[in-house]
């Protein structure tokens, strides 16, 4: 079966359009936002078991996602154009949520996978801890500790706020903690591939076709 879905979130402040698979493989859009302008690189990578390209207008949030997408084991394209005349609220938010909502779509019921997956990632002096339940129940606690006003053109109180909403439209439980480190780019950066980890682990099979719940529905 295949897991993927295409997803598009259209309002006064976004426009956001997202192709995920969790497998990994080919995936593509209808048609592409930047049809008029050329698209930028710089969070693209296309291997034999991947296709990835995120491009949000936020460099820095491109590569949290590309980061995110390569160590899940997903295929991901991200296309967004925000208001970032304003500032950088709007686009992190619904690119989170849009994400998020792609998720759940492709995962579709939860049965056959593990439903909890617990990940560790560090990076230099950075380590961090994500611990996921597809649960259908929203909820995030995120704490990175991030203490520079930005990094990049992304607003470090976005950071967290990006996993929350993503949280939210996926409808799962999540725990993301940066243990040490004092580099704020790298704490960001360890928590995003923790939760890949994570994520990578949780919808991995169980080896049956069971809802992972004494409730015996998940979705």
């Amino acid at each position: 079966m295949t897991r993927s879905a295409t997803f598009s979130r259209l309002t006064n402040e976004t426009k956001v359009q997202i192709a995920l698979s969790l497998d990994g493989g080919p995936i593509s859009l209808e048609e592409s936002i930047f049809k008029d302008r050329p698209k930028v690189d710089h969070a693209a990578q296309a291997t034999s078991s991947q296709v990835i390209s995120v491009e949000t207008g936020i460099g820095f949030l491109d590569h949290m996602l590309h980061a995110l997408a390569k160590h899940s084991g997903w295929s991901l394209i991200v296309e967004c154009i925000g208001d970032l005349h304003i500032d950088d609220h709007h686009t992190a938010e619904d690119v989170g949520i849009a994400l998020g909502q792609t998720f759940h779509k492709a995962l579709g019921h939860v049965k056959g996978v593990k439903r909890f997956g617990t990940g560790f990632a560090p990076l230099d002096e950075a380590l961090s801890r994500a611990v996921v339940d597809l649960s259908n129940r929203p909820y995030a606690v995120v704490e990175l500790g991030l203490k520079r006003e930005k990094i990049g053109d992304l607003s470090c109180e976005m950071i967290p706020h990006v996993l929350e909403s993503f949280a939210q439209g996926a409808a799962i439980t999540m725990h993301v903690d940066c243990l040490r480190g004092f580099n704020d780019h790298h704490r960001a950066e360890s928590a995003f591939k923790a939760l890949a980890v994570a994520i990578r682990e949780a919808i991995s099979s169980n080896g049956t076709n069971d809802v992972p719940s004494t409730k015996g529905v998940l979705f």
